[in-house]
């Protein structure tokens, strides 16, 4: 999977969906959500962009499957403390109850706590989560599981910068709250027109900071899976999950007073999922052959309101009221200012064969069918916040249909150390959901909007031809990989304003061609030592110009947004005994902001050590301390050179041009600085 975003990747855990990862999940939830690192045991990846067996509908361009570890046969637990710069706290902890009985049953639960605060500006971030999980075996090869997981999310966020404010004011400017009056004090002034004197040579001041924005989430996912081992050629695989997210959002605005007087009000988007799915799946080994073949369905409601909560103002130097916790629950609304509520039927289905012609050469042949249909209704937008006359699209609904999607596929070792494999395959990405004008989703726009650009809305496709090489030796390592992908029907946010009341449409802009090429060498010169260099090119760019409002827009041959055409890594690393020392550094090539390329954000290098130390592999330690095992202590430096750059792009979508108001759009978040991050873990 080369070339793609992660919104283009389908990621699953335990074969469980966990939907698109965009910065606003509608479909299922971020994968530190759904489980703790700690309970990771591997993550399986697919070769290429064909992965018709996953349980997705947005793998444009392959699949993450992340598989969590089974309960111990032994009593015994593991605990880690971590710490770090800008107050960071990790604690994790788990038990595991070893085998119960003579039948191997057996569980674990765990608990994780993550406190911390911004590096920039005042606020919190708080994480706190339990997982646990159940296995029954069922004879010598079968098995009932269950997993579950809780997690509670509260953080603020950095300020959304614009190109504006990073070359007039610089990286560090934050939102104003501070926790106290003054922090409440400097919004509103900022409101009434009073600007910081950094601001005062910009175009857009009042969209550079607001008083706060905050994210308050908490989610509750998990399944039941039968793994059955019906012969001994023979497996059935079996999933039924639910998952359950309550959310909000949080934007303070300068642009819709409250009731009491205050120029401000609190702008909270309230999304809600309750989704349900089963996924059943065959597995049967035949001669050469590996036959598996399977459905999943999915039912997911997704609400998406946003309400208007007052805020305290400041008369004569004194509180109306006390000062909100940005972290805490918000009730009684004194404004509703948009709903819509969205269901959602998924069902596909998949066969797949992969042959073994010879020993040393598989050629896999399968497709996949999609059928996802989306309907929008009570629908409710407040004229008095957008205008007299707006509206929002309800009561509508668009269908993906997609009953062939193919891959084919060859793997052939030719010689000892040598392998080739190419990889073909088409894939769609169903229609997007998201509350009002913060996506590319058809729906999320005016019904006046969908109902011109309805018949041009098409579900976004891709074919992809991949073809590769690798080597591999106890010296040497290495790999080339080419690609190339032709996307079609596009759909793209198109976005201008500020990012509390942006004014955004949706468009197909056609079709998008990639084109591009990676290689990685690792060399071993001596033993415990490795040293890996790996370089990416990707061309990838609009076919069409843009047409918006009337007006073309030069878009065709430009490279496509946020994505880079140059990227470098490279990482040193020694490991002996129980000690593993490495530094890492990446190149990450300019981005264009707007889509006509008039902007552009710089390159950036970062760089990284770390070294770690496990005292449970020395021999005078393990005589020692006898109920302790793998005692490890780690140390890591991320960004060393504390170097400023644009680390996330497009989060409230992109603008076209400059003469668009590319420069004062606020869609960029800065990076980290230089920070610094231990621990001691300990299993027992």
């Amino acid at each position: 999977m080369h070339g793609f975003q992660q919104q283009q990747i389908g990621m699953t855990l335990d074969g469980m969906p966990l939907g698109e990862q965009t910065v606003r999940n509608y479909n299922g939830l971020n994968t530190i959500q759904a489980i703790s690192s700690e309970n990771v045991a591997r993550i399986v990846v697919s070769q290429s962009a064909g992965a018709e067996s996953v349980a997705a509908t947005n793998n444009l361009g392959g699949s993450f499957d992340y598989v969590s570890r089974d309960p111990s046969h032994k009593l015994g637990g593991t605990v880690n403390q971590g710490f770090g710069s800008y107050a960071n706290f990790h604690t994790f902890a788990r038990v595991d109850s070893g085998d119960l009985n003579r039948s191997g049953t057996r569980f674990y639960a765990s608990y994780m706590r993550q406190d911390g605060q911004i590096w920039k500006g005042t606020g919190e971030q708080f994480m706190q989560q339990v997982n646990a999980k159940f296995l029954q075996p069922i004879g010598q090869s079968s098995s009932i599981s269950a997993f579950f997981d809780w997690s509670d999310l509260h953080q603020f966020s950095t300020a959304d910068a614009s190109p504006e404010v990073l070359s007039n004011v610089g990286y560090n400017v934050s939102n104003y709250y501070n926790g106290k009056q003054s922090g409440l004090q400097q919004a509103i002034n900022a409101a009434n027109g009073i600007y910081p004197s950094s601001f005062s040579n910009l175009k857009d001041p009042a969209d550079s900071a607001y008083y706060d924005a905050v994210l308050n989430t908490v989610d509750t996912f998990g399944g039941i899976k039968a793994h059955m081992q019906m012969t001994d050629n023979l497996t059935w695989d079996t999933t039924a999950y639910g998952h359950g997210e309550s959310n909000q959002t949080t934007w303070t605005t300068p642009y819709y007073p409250s009731p009491n007087g205050s120029p401000l009000s609190e702008l909270v988007k309230e999304p809600a999922i309750q989704r349900f799915g089963i996924i059943s799946q065959a597995h049967y080994n035949i001669a050469h052959n590996e036959i598996s073949g399977g459905v999943w369905y999915e039912n997911n409601h997704y609400q998406s309101p946003m309400y208007a909560y007052e805020m305290p103002n400041i008369v004569n130097g004194q509180l109306t009221s006390a000062l909100p916790n940005p972290l805490g629950h918000w009730s009684n609304p004194f404004a509703k200012i948009y709903n819509q509520t969205y269901n959602t039927n998924t069902f596909t289905a998949f066969v797949q064969d992969t042959y073994r012609v010879l020993p040393n050469l598989a050629l896999h042949f399968g497709f996949k069918s999609v059928l996802a249909t989306t309907n929008v209704g009570n629908g409710y937008i407040n004229e008095n916040y957008y205008g007299s006359g707006a509206n929002i699209t309800s009561g509508a609904g668009l269908t993906t249909s997609k009953p062939f999607l193919p891959h084919i596929s060859a793997d052939w070792h030719f010689l000892k150390h040598h392998e080739l494999f190419f990889d073909i395959s088409e894939n769609v990405h169903t229609y997007a959901q998201s509350g009002y004008k913060l996506s590319a989703s058809p729906f999320a726009i005016s019904q006046t909007a969908f109902d011109a650009g309805r018949n041009s809305f098409r579900p976004e496709t891709d074919w992809t031809y991949a073809a590769g090489y690798r080597y591999s030796s106890q010296i040497i390592g290495a790999s080339v990989y080419a690609y190339r992908t032709n996307f079609n029907n596009r759909l793209q946010q198109v976005t201008s304003g500020s990012a509390v009341n942006p004014i955004s449409t949706v468009s197909n802009v056609g079709g998008v061609t990639m084109n591009g090429v990676d290689a990685a060498i690792t060399i071993m010169p001596i033993k415990h030592l490795s040293f890996t260099n790996s370089v990416s090119y990707n061309h990838a760019t609009y076919d069409d110009n843009l047409q918006e409002a009337g007006v073309s827009y030069h878009t065709r041959g430009k490279q496509i947004i946020n994505y880079p055409r140059f990227m470098y890594k490279t990482r040193l690393s020694y490991d002996w005994q129980g000690l593993t020392a490495y530094v890492d550094a990446s190149y990450t090539g300019k981005r264009n902001y707007s889509y006509t390329g008039d902007v552009k954000i710089p390159s950036y290098w970062l760089t990284n050590l770390g070294v770690q130390y496990n005292l449970g592999k020395l021999p005078y330690f393990q005589k020692s301390v006898s109920t302790v095992k793998d005692l490890t202590l780690n140390f890591s430096v991320t960004n060393l050179q504390n170097n400023r750059y644009i680390a996330t792009m497009g989060e409230n979508g992109n603008p076209l041009s400059i003469s668009q108001g590319a420069l004062e759009f606020q869609s960029m978040l800065v990076g980290a600085p230089r920070m610094f991050f231990g621990s001691i873990s300990a299993n027992f």
